[in-house]
């Protein structure tokens, strides 16, 4: 329930005022003189003042209201203040306007427009207080990760932000590591980060996608081999691993590796030991494996596809990393950031890209902002121009099974505290605020 403070000499005034509000849901503090109103803000949370400009019988000049509008915005600074008089100079309403009044409601006043005011008020309040609440969240995390280096990567979720505090953490050991995950949604980004951090960060940090190569080819990458070693090899050829001595090497899609080459990787990391292929000679190597993995690598296991005890080498630690659809927050900050300042997003398309489903994760949303900016010509970007396919597209989707009525039901019940709601319907508050903006609820 939002706080009202009403300060105003006239008794009939405070009544009516009072009266007003307190039908509309709010709960309203009367104060007749400055010193009372004082007194109720300190010991009240208030929402917005509402504040007649003179408190002497006889008083015209408006004085009195702009000393003590002045010392207000001074004292409490985020709370929005209303005018109300019958007597006042207009060059004194211009000026407070300038310094930071909401508005000005002369006397006698009309009821829906007062209600207007305060009720628009009251939300930009909420809505600066979100913002401000967002900002300091952003100077906590650049706090957190301070002197780090993230590689560039882009987030604002809680998800992403845990993930990176665990591989950050992860980072100057030496065990290794597999991340796991939809293909598109960021793994190697993740490794980037595991490598920039470690004390191997000087020496190179080398990346095989074992889903591109050809099965014949794949030890011969990771090994090296002699020339002559297979029809086509005219010469000698370096290793993944020859490259990578000393630092890191990421291998990604590693579920597509053959048994041949899972059991010289085994080797390989338990000895630091292998030979090329066509090659007798034994050499020894430094390297961090990190791998990654878009598959069950326990069900390939069952299905006599992956080693196990290649697994247990591998996974010493294991980082997932969620798809986006699943860390909602991240889609806006990633678009804007594909789009470098190009072309901004009106909300109807941050909307859109909120509620699709991703199948291709962030490598969709980048190819699909590159796309929007070839064919979009105007300086914003609408939800029409992002063209997503309306399959995936399902607001019901992107809702669950929370409806409208649901939504209003556990607002009223929380007595319009968001947060309350958000945790009777098993959400968090920023879902709630996105359902909510959705359906057209607006905050109490």
């Amino acid at each position: 329930m939002k706080k009202i403070l009403v300060i105003d000499d006239n008794e009939a005034v405070c009544t009516a005022l009072m009266t007003l509000f307190q039908l509309q849901g709010y709960q309203v503090f009367i104060a007749q003189h400055p010193a009372l109103a004082k007194s109720i803000l300190q010991q009240q949370a208030i929402d917005l003042i509402l504040q007649d400009m003179n408190f002497a019988q006889g008083e015209m000049s408006g004085a009195q209201g702009k000393a003590l509008f002045y010392q207000l915005r001074s004292d409490y600074p985020a709370i929005p203040v209303v005018l109300l008089t019958a007597w006042t100079h207009l060059d004194m309403v211009v000026e407070l306007v300038k310094a930071g009044a909401t508005d000005y409601i002369a006397k006698p006043w009309d009821d829906q427009r007062l209600l207007t005011t305060v009720a628009n008020a009251l939300k930009i309040k909420q809505l600066t207080e979100q913002n401000l609440k967002a900002e300091r969240k952003q100077q906590e995390r650049l706090g957190l990760f301070a002197g780090k280096d993230l590689c560039g990567l882009v987030f604002a979720s809680t998800a992403m932000e845990q993930l990176l505090q665990m591989a950050l953490q992860l980072a100057p050991s030496n065990a290794a590591v597999l991340i796991t995950g939809e293909n598109g949604a960021g793994k190697e980004g993740i490794a980037q980060v595991l490598h920039a951090n470690s004390s191997r960060k000087q020496q190179p940090l080398i990346k095989v996608n074992m889903g591109a190569l050809p099965a014949d080819l794949m030890e011969a990458e990771l090994f090296g081999a002699e020339a002559g070693a297979y029809s086509g090899a005219s010469k000698t050829r370096i290793g993944r691993f020859e490259a990578a001595d000393g630092g890191t090497l990421f291998l990604d899609e590693i579920g597509n590796l053959s048994l041949s080459g899972q059991m010289k990787l085994l080797r390989v990391l338990q000895t630091g030991e292998f030979e090329r292929l066509g090659s007798s000679q034994t050499r020894k190597v430094d390297v961090r494996i990190i791998s990654a993995t878009n598959a069950d690598l326990t069900k390939a296991i069952a299905a006599g596809g992956f080693r196990q005890d290649l697994y247990y080498r591998i996974n010493v630690v294991q980082l997932h990393l969620p798809a986006l659809k699943d860390r909602v927050d991240d889609i806006v900050p990633l678009a804007r950031h594909f789009l470098a300042g190009q072309k901004s997003l009106t909300k109807a398309a941050e909307q859109a890209l909120q509620q699709y489903s991703w199948p291709g994760n962030v490598r969709e949303l980048q190819n699909l902002c590159q796309r929007a900016l070839l064919l979009t010509l105007a300086d914003e970007i609408s939800a029409a121009d992002l063209a997503l396919p309306q399959e995936h597209n399902s607001a019901k989707k992107a809702l669950d099974d929370l409806d409208k009525e649901q939504i209003e039901q556990a607002l009223q019940q929380a007595q319009g505290v968001v947060a309350r709601a958000a945790k009777q319907l098993g959400i968090s508050r920023q879902a709630l605020y996105r359902r909510m903006e959705f359906y057209g609820i607006e905050p109490v």
